[in-house]
């Protein structure tokens, strides 16, 4: 995936010092980075039974709709408290100082429908955690979860016990 990782602008000591931001925008401006990158995420989940594809928000919603129209699947948002128009299931979670919370519409998954996960980054996992607990609460069976690039450093992959974690790029510091 080094071809991907080419297309990343590393920008140092953001959004604080210390810190090393990889800047995926400047790989969804790449037409053939886009598209490649999108169908490395679908063709791990070829021959995987697809219902729904949920997007966490914000940046989840750039890929999940993509993925869910190439598995053939349908799109579901998961998102920040009060954005959806009709009765949520809601799971508010911990975060290094404080908490949040994230929503999805009651009706958005049926018993038993298979769902893929996705979102740009899986860092330290608590946000996919909370996405999984929230699709589980309503009946759904979580088939993998995927991820454009995956922090190993952070160890996510570890809250997220007996998923198919897929992750494109992965950065060790």
């Amino acid at each position: 995936m080094e071809d991907l990782k080419k297309l990343i602008r590393e920008i140092p000591d953001y959004p604080k010092p210390g810190i090393l931001f990889y800047d995926i925008t400047t790989l969804l401006k790449d037409k053939k980075g886009f598209n490649l990158m999108i169908d490395r995420l679908c063709g791990h989940y070829n021959g995987h039974k697809i219902d729904l594809v949920a997007g966490i928000e914000a940046r989840g919603f750039i890929f999940a709709p993509a993925l869910a129209y190439r598995l053939n699947a349908g799109f579901v948002p998961v998102r920040k408290p009060n954005k959806l128009p009709s009765k949520t299931a809601k799971i508010s979670y911990a975060l290094e100082y404080g908490t949040d919370s994230m929503e999805v519409h009651e009706d958005a998954v049926q018993k038993g429908q298979r769902v893929l996960l996705c979102d740009d980054l899986l860092a330290t996992g608590g946000t996919a955690a909370a996405a999984v607990q929230l699709i589980r609460s309503l009946g759904g069976v979580v088939e993998g979860a995927a991820f454009a690039v995956e922090l190993n450093f952070l160890k996510g992959r570890a809250k997220l016990p007996g998923i198919d974690v897929f992750s494109l790029m992965k950065y060790d510091k």
